[in-house]
């Protein structure tokens, strides 16, 4: 189960960084339609509202990998001199309240999801259902919740690393 996780939250990663290189590319884009705009070119319609959407999927979507590389910062000051089985609790804590943030907020999103919906909520431009950013993001929310179950099961001892998984890489905490 821990290898299918942890190749989800790659490609989700992977996905993620496409979705940035598409804003980038899109807004490059409209600020040279901007610059152009006497030569009949113009902004690309919508861009500020793609742009909000489309970064927040992405925030959702790198999350999991970030977790499971253990690129979130930390602070070291007292932890490097905690003796083991204290650093092994103050990581299981962690693990164990940020798996009920991500649930949590898995849920949220379903109901705002679900919320906006109902309402018919759309993007003041491009008039796009709103309830679309929100499904995208659950996507990465709900393999963010696969990606902190498992590394917790892995702190458990009830589930192992990948094989071949750097574990310097898996962040201690």
């Amino acid at each position: 189960m821990t290898v299918w996780v942890f190749r989800l939250a790659k490609w989700s990663a992977l996905v993620g960084g496409l979705v940035l290189v598409a804003l980038t590319l899109m807004s490059v884009a409209s600020i040279t339609g901007r610059a152009l705009i006497g030569l009949g070119l113009g902004p690309v319609p919508g861009d500020f509202e793609l742009v909000e959407i489309g970064t927040g999927v992405a925030v959702f979507l790198f999350l999991p990998w970030t977790y499971l590389r253990g690129g979130h910062a930390t602070v070291d000051l007292l932890y490097d001199r905690m003796p083991a089985a204290a650093r092994k609790a103050v990581s299981m804590a962690c693990d164990l309240l940020m798996l009920a943030l991500w649930v949590v907020l898995t849920w949220k999103l379903w109901d705002g999801m679900l919320e906006k919906r109902e309402y018919l909520e759309t993007s003041f431009i491009l008039q796009m259902p709103v309830w679309w950013g929100y499904a995208a993001s659950l996507v990465g929310a709900l393999i963010g919740c696969l990606a902190y179950l498992t590394k917790t099961l892995i702190n458990l001892g009830l589930a192992q690393y990948p094989q071949g998984w750097p574990v310097q890489h898996a962040g201690g905490h």
